[in-house]
């Protein structure tokens, strides 16, 4: 009895760490495995940064040059670099809660709600996973409706060369959502965060590439008219801009540029990936993060500028799909094809901690089920009948969506509004706060609750703009209207 007994305890030590992983059946010889027990992570700073590049470094670039005009020459840049240092001190913070106790061997924290469960626990567990799932979800419509526009905008861009431009070429995005969303049921059966490294760095390319034809569509715009356009306030009150609207756009671009550089809802995923030490995974996920928050930053000053320098008031919403250019076609439809692409990695970036969740919480609740354990593998893909079903029907709930609010993406600026300030400052802040044992009053804890208090202004505020923009949305709306 005792045999048995100590049998199953046994059993149970071995299974505990298998129970948050991300990963199905990855079983193996015991010198192919981390400290807890999973499949040992392979990831690299090189690997990391692609993740952060693709996750940042999205389409919304091309949106900047718009932010800009909202904003001028003197807070457009301004407002750009302080939030790239906000973005990667808070990120540092982050990166420090991986792991709870000792930096290289203490417990692991698999995901964002795992390390706020470690530091703060109680009520603001669930209010972090709510606010991170709720915005992950969004960001996957949000991307089904970028996709399509620039699929769209490859159509029209063929219809303007040939017929001229005074040829509305209208045409509805609905059968291109179809289509990425029937790709996306495809790469989301590659099982894990750790396997889509190569389809990060395939869309890190991507980003620069349609990044530097804009930059480079920019500047040649820019030689064309003769000079810089612009001002050093922005976009000028009078004839269709009253100063209600220059109030809103201004507080909306404010909040673009802020949730432009947003990736902490998927950081510690990101950093699970990492190779365990020496050197530690926090060190690394610092040096992946420096990197990348830095070349974000020059890409995003250099995109967002040169349009602004090339359009002023008139900077378009969208600096490739907007139509402030049309010809080169050709080139505008690289450009584009580049962002399908890139956006094909970034939504799977960001929906793979939805995918881990919702399979971890299933294995845990019918661990026995054939129709949850039992899989195929071919090549980077791991099929199973669960994940088979429950992620292709994810991918098509966001893509009908998608197809049903074709302004979501107004919302999305929403979501980002209340989502900016939980996750990227305040529970990096309390976490760090309670792991180091920062003592209140001190010079450092002021510093950092009030680094949190005005990122919270920011936040409320830009939410302020974004809902006024959805109100305005929605006055027009009409369901599949794409």
């Amino acid at each position: 009895m005792s045999d048995m007994a100590s049998g199953q305890k046994a059993k149970q030590q071995v299974m505990k760490p298998m129970e948050v992983s991300v990963e199905a059946g990855n079983a193996g010889d015991a010198a192919w495995l981390d400290d807890d027990g999973r499949a040992r992570r392979t990831g690299t700073f090189w690997t990391a940064s692609a993740h952060i590049i693709t996750a940042v470094i999205g389409s919304g670039v091309l949106s900047l040059a718009w932010a800009i005009a909202q904003l001028g020459w003197v807070a457009g840049p301004a407002v750009m670099l302080l939030f790239a240092f906000v973005i990667y001190y808070t990120s540092t913070l982050l990166a420090e809660c991986y792991r709870t106790g000792d930096p290289a061997t203490g417990k692991r924290n698999y995901t964002y709600m795992d390390a706020v469960r470690a530091n703060l626990g109680g009520a603001k567990v669930t209010f972090c996973g709510v606010i991170q799932y709720a915005n992950l979800v969004g960001v996957a419509i949000g991307y089904t409706i970028a996709s399509s526009i620039s699929m769209r905008a490859i159509r029209r861009a063929g219809c303007f060369h040939h017929n001229g431009h005074g040829d509305p070429c209208r045409s509805s995005s609905n059968p291109y959502m179809i289509l990425f969303g029937v790709v996306q049921i495809v790469f989301s059966q590659i099982p894990d965060f750790d396997q889509i490294w190569w389809l990060s760095i395939v869309a890190a390319v991507m980003s620069f590439t349609y990044s530097g034809i804009g930059l480079s569509l920019g500047i040649v715009q820019t030689i064309s008219n003769g000079g810089i356009q612009g001002s050093l306030t922005g976009i000028s009150i009078g004839v269709g801009v009253s100063s209600t609207q220059k109030v809103w756009r201004s507080l909306q671009a404010f909040g673009d540029i802020a949730f432009a550089y947003s990736f902490s809802n998927i950081l510690i995923e990101i950093q699970d990936t990492i190779k365990a030490p020496p050197p530690s995974e926090a060190k690394v996920m610092k040096s992946a993060t420096r990197l990348s928050v830095a070349t974000t930053t020059v890409f995003y000053m250099l995109c967002g500028c040169m349009g602004y320098a090339a359009f002023g008031d008139a900077a378009p919403d969208n600096l490739l799909t907007g139509f402030g250019f049309y010809e080169p076609f050709w080139l505008l439809d690289v450009a584009n094809v580049a962002i399908v692409v890139h956006l094909v990695g970034a939504y799977q970036v960001f929906v793979q901690p939805i995918f881990a969740f919702v399979e971890r919480w299933a294995s845990r609740r019918w661990p026995d089920s054939a129709f949850i354990a039992k899989e195929l593998r071919v090549g980077p893909f791991a099929l199973s009948l669960f994940r088979l079903t429950w992620r292709s029907a994810f991918v098509c709930l966001t893509t009908v969506v998608a197809m049903l609010l074709p302004f979501f993406g107004n919302v999305v600026g929403l979501l980002g509004a209340v989502s900016f300030w939980p996750l990227t400052v305040y529970f990096p802040v309390e976490m760090y706060i309670a792991q180091r044992g920062v003592p209140r009053g001190s010079a450092r804890w002021v510093s950092l609750k009030t680094l949190s208090a005005c990122c919270l202004v920011v936040s409320i505020a830009a939410a302020a703009g974004s809902i006024a923009d959805v109100i305005d949305a929605l006055k027009v709306y009409r369901p599949f209207s794409g």
